[in-house]
């Protein structure tokens, strides 16, 4: 392990960030941009533009778009107060050159998923992974289950799901010898659209841009399992749907993201692309305030200039010798917050799957006193090989 020795950015006064703070959660109900004006569909190949989003169809799968997931993350405990995180992220990816093949049996996707459970306790990570073909189309009655649904989250994977009810629940099941997870997620508060009512920029190139769905504060409930243990839990947890056909500029390596649940019932969203250097491509995030959560749009933005991510500690995988800011400092508009893994090693090793590494792992969240405010994921990808969607 060794420490960063960068310059700890100049921090303002306490009470000028804690005023700043209170003028953000009282105005983020009260922010709302203009309504964006649909378009005809998005063509295969097309960079995107921005359009109003429709409901649920928005929920589901767009095999226009060349890289889409859904992505669930959370922390629970069970009834002796054991503590773990929780990962499950399925992800579609078009294959541009089988899009004209008629045939049923054209893989003209392909479909696949990341579970993983930190089990605080043993300080251990454990992860699965599942990829299939897809030939876009809803399966018969008697093929096996591999298929995403437009008409609403849903999205299997033989005995790997993620479904979203009409009642707004989530329920996702795994299956697996290493770990079970099986846990319904129950709103508390509307979704959130994140960038531009739902359109995100990605990169100072228009092209470079996704449409960004989240779905903070989410009350779980269910079963996680390790091995032949089985946990009954119960938690927070955070959704992500993103689709885009161009994220990265061509300077950018990967990223860094946070989504916290702060446990006032605000949320909190920070990101930025990074070049291999550690600098800066773009960045963004938001935060919405617990008293305007009840709307899809009242949110506070960040621009470009208002985010900054500063590494302060680093933790080198031994499997990949990646080396990992495994603690951060966070500057937003809302405060300088510190994001601290609640444990290290939580690097996703898919070399010998989907080809992937990356860091994904419970975090907690302080804000500017030191005070312990939130927990959610932090997730760092780039850093053992360029990312590649």
């Amino acid at each position: 392990m060794t420490t960063n020795s960068a310059p700890h950015p100049r921090a303002e006064p306490v009470e000028a960030l804690t005023n700043r703070r209170h003028l953000l959660i009282a105005s983020a109900g009260a922010l709302a941009l203009p309504g964006l004006q649909a378009r005809t569909p998005h063509r295969p190949g097309d960079a995107l533009r921005p359009r109003t989003l429709v409901f649920p169809r928005d929920h589901g799968t767009h095999n226009d778009t060349r890289t889409e997931w859904w992505y669930l993350t959370g922390h629970a405990k069970d009834e002796q107060g054991r503590e773990f995180g929780f990962q499950v992220t399925f992800f579609r990816s078009r294959v541009d050159g089988t899009q004209a093949l008629q045939s049923r049996l054209a893989a003209k996707h392909l479909l696949f998923a990341h579970a993983a459970i930190t089990d605080v306790q043993s300080g251990r990570l454990l992860h699965d992974q599942r990829m299939a073909r897809w030939n876009g189309e809803m399966p018969t009655q008697t093929e096996r289950g591999v298929f995403a649904s437009e008409a609403d989250t849903r999205v299997v994977l033989r005995d790997w799901h993620i479904e979203r009810a009409a009642d707004g629940r989530y329920t996702t099941r795994i299956g697996g010898d290493a770990l079970n997870i099986d846990l319904t997620a129950q709103p508390q508060q509307a979704w959130l659209l994140q960038g531009d009512e739902g359109f995100s920029r990605k990169g100072p190139d228009a092209s470079q841009a996704s449409f960004y769905v989240s779905h903070p504060q989410l009350a779980v409930q269910g079963t996680l399992g390790i091995g032949r243990q089985r946990f009954a839990v119960t938690g927070t947890a955070w959704l992500d749907h993103e689709w885009s056909e161009a994220l990265l500029h061509p300077e950018a390596v990967g990223w860094d993201w946070i989504g916290m649940n702060l446990f006032d019932g605000h949320s909190l969203t920070a990101f930025q692309l990074r070049r291999a250097d550690g600098s800066k491509v773009w960045a963004g995030g938001s935060f919405r305030a617990a008293g305007s959560a009840q709307s899809p749009t009242d949110i506070y933005r960040f621009r470009p200039g208002e985010v900054d991510f500063k590494p302060q500690r680093y933790w080198t995988s031994p499997l990949t010798r990646a080396r990992y800011p495994v603690e951060w400092l966070i500057r937003t508009p809302a405060d300088f917050y510190t994001v601290r893994a609640v444990i290290d090693p939580q690097e996703l090793d898919g070399r010998q799957g989907t080809g992937t590494v990356y860091w994904e792992g419970l975090s907690d969240l302080f804000e500017s006193n030191g005070q312990r405010v939130g927990r959610g994921y932090l997730e760092m990808t780039g850093y053992a090989q360029r990312l590649v969607l």
